[in-house]
């Protein structure tokens, strides 16, 4: 069978599904926020001074990043699982957030004397940052590794990834409201990594779980 044969019938078969694809990811993203959210109030909840907090920029910031992240992550996993389907804008889009952090960074490093970067940069959540928006994180992963079987990515791993960075993406925007460091060098970092152990995770997933 050749590469256009088989995409055309993993295209057919994706769209035989009892609910549509693109209405199918809708729904996936919402029971994903609604667990995100719970982990999140049964384990360490918003800040007390949230109310204060967002009144801060720095704070408002941090959603910012995590929101453009999950949106764009969204809007790529629901292209990679359906074949044929162009990815190339929503692969670009995928730039957002990381741009918006670095000019975030580039602007802290202006306001901030040189010797405060390390100390803005380290915070003094690191290790709860670490753990916290993985754990929030698993149960989205899960649905989005789920969602992808439903659908028939020709990239699992790739989408697998993408799957990581959207669940990431969630996590860290309910962690965030936890979150006492609000300084961009701090997400730029610790947010990164932990986003960037679910994305391998995810990888993993779309390679061991969605690989068809």
């Amino acid at each position: 069978m050749r590469t256009d044969d088989l995409i055309k019938a993993l295209d057919a078969d994706a769209t035989s599904k009892a609910m549509p694809l693109q209405s199918a990811w809708w729904l996936a993203a919402g029971a994903a926020a609604v667990i995100a959210a719970v982990v999140f109030l049964l384990t360490i909840g918003p800040r007390p001074d949230f109310m204060a907090a967002a009144h801060t920029m720095r704070f408002l910031s941090k959603f910012v990043f995590t929101i453009v992240l999950a949106v764009s992550a969204f809007a790529l996993i629901r292209a990679l699982s359906t074949p044929g389907a162009s990815t190339g804008r929503a692969m670009v889009g995928m730039a957002a957030a990381p741009v918006l952090v670095a000019v975030a960074v580039v602007l802290e490093l202006f306001m901030v004397p040189e010797a405060l970067w390390g100390t803005k940069m380290v915070g003094s959540n690191m290790m709860i940052c670490m753990a916290f928006i993985p754990l929030i994180g698993l149960g989205p992963l899960a649905i989005f590794l789920w969602m992808l079987r439903y659908g028939a990515p020709t990239r699992p791993v790739l989408a697998g990834a993408v799957a990581g960075l959207l669940a990431g993406g969630l996590a860290a925007t309910f962690y965030a409201a936890h979150c006492f460091d609000d300084s961009p060098l701090f997400v730029a970092t610790w947010y990164t990594i932990a986003i960037a152990a679910l994305a391998l995770l995810g990888a993993l997933g779309g390679r061991f779980f969605v690989r068809w």
